[in-house]
């Protein structure tokens, strides 16, 4: 698994956005022992504090420390560095299996054969991402173009993934149908700003042409704001499967 947020992992626990209420309900409304969870490349702990909820013990496992000194924290919380392939977990170990934005940096193949190794028969996996945001469409249009034209040589390739909603990514396991979910907040200028700082593809340009695209764009994109906030969507596509060994 690639480590893209270790540099920027302060920024990214604060203006990365967690997930809705209604995407855990739909997870859980299929579950029924929770026992045990495994929030695998849980990053700053977004989606292993909702599950701790729920479950009993929630192991959460990332390849960054960085992001894992700033994850957040419960009694039942289990943070660990591991690599999502090959853990140290038991066989049979966990009732649901979850990972969030992060599907498409893991070696699918390895990864799946964790899942049934340390899955129980008949437990659960739960992936989900979210692409560009939807604010208006003037300012949609702005950050698109950010998005594929100033940083088009600068996404890894499993950038794509995201690009596609996850519909090309292998799945192999009992799937059921998921609803479309949203992330809806009210942000700030300043908020949106520091959630495009937090991109992975934005590191590399800096790094590559030493200046930082976003200034210029948030100069454009100050000139259309409308009020101290406003209304933010990202669309939440989820894929989720039973477990069989």
């Amino acid at each position: 698994m690639k480590d893209n947020f270790s540099r920027q992992a302060e920024t990214y626990a604060k203006y990365r956005p967690g997930y809705p209420r209604e995407l855990f309900d739909f997870i859980l409304s299929h579950i029924t022992a929770r026992n045990e969870a495994w929030d695998c490349a849980t990053g700053n702990g977004q989606s292993a504090r909702e599950l701790a909820r729920y479950f009993k013990k929630v192991m959460a496992t990332d390849i960054s420390q960085n992001q894992i000194d700033r994850a957040a924290q419960a009694e039942n919380i289990i943070y660990s560095i591991q690599p999502a392939e090959a853990t140290s977990f038991p066989e049979n170990s966990f009732d649901l299996i979850t990972v969030s934005q992060a599907l498409h940096w893991l070696q699918f193949e390895k990864f799946y054969q964790e899942v049934r190794r340390v899955g129980r028969q008949a437990s659960w996996i739960a992936v989900w991402m979210y692409g560009l945001l939807h604010i208006s469409p003037a300012i949609d249009k702005l950050i698109e173009e950010y998005h594929y034209s100033t940083l088009a040589t600068y996404w890894d390739y499993e950038r794509k993934y995201v690009d596609e909603n996850y519909s090309t990514i292998p799945f192999p396991f009992e799937e059921i149908s998921c609803p479309l979910f949203s992330i809806r907040l009210e942000w700030t200028l300043a908020e949106l700003e520091g959630y495009l700082l937090s991109w992975s593809a934005l590191q590399k340009f800096i790094s590559a042409n030493d200046f930082n695209p976003v200034e210029e764009l948030m100069q454009k994109t100050g000139s259309l704001w409308s009020g101290k906030t406003m209304p933010i969507n990202f669309p939440v596509h989820m894929r989720m499967g039973k477990i069989h060994k």
